[in-house]
């Protein structure tokens, strides 16, 4: 067993993938997922893509993120408003819902638990 994961997706196949149709509002967004490693209790750490388009968000995890390209907006269901560009570092907790909006592809490396 390794004791360390370097985020790099040279080499690596990304998983392919489309909002839910019923979570989708706007476009045909393409998810592309590079999900580099996984530990027991239901955490993983990777990469993540989506071409623009919108659609419904909700979160039964907990999620951190940091945006490595791209543009994209997170609207709470309160109202909040959320422009996220390259640079920005986000926490995501359970219960939170809303939409994700990429305005243009967005890249971000992230570490989820469930």
């Amino acid at each position: 067993m390794t004791t360390y994961v370097q985020l790099d997706i040279g080499g690596v196949e990304p998983e392919l993938g489309t909002p839910a149709a019923d979570r989708l509002v706007s476009g045909a967004p393409i998810f592309r997922t590079w999900n580099l490693d996984e530990a027991e209790g239901g955490l993983y750490a990777g990469i993540w893509e989506a071409t623009p388009g919108t659609w419904r968000i909700v979160y039964d995890e907990w999620e951190y993120f940091h945006i490595l390209s791209g543009y994209s907006i997170v609207t709470a269901d309160d109202g909040k408003v959320f422009h996220l560009r390259a640079g920005d570092r986000m926490v995501l907790k359970p219960g939170f819902k809303g939409t994700w909006e990429v305005i243009e592809t967005t890249r971000k490396d992230y570490v989820i638990r469930l």
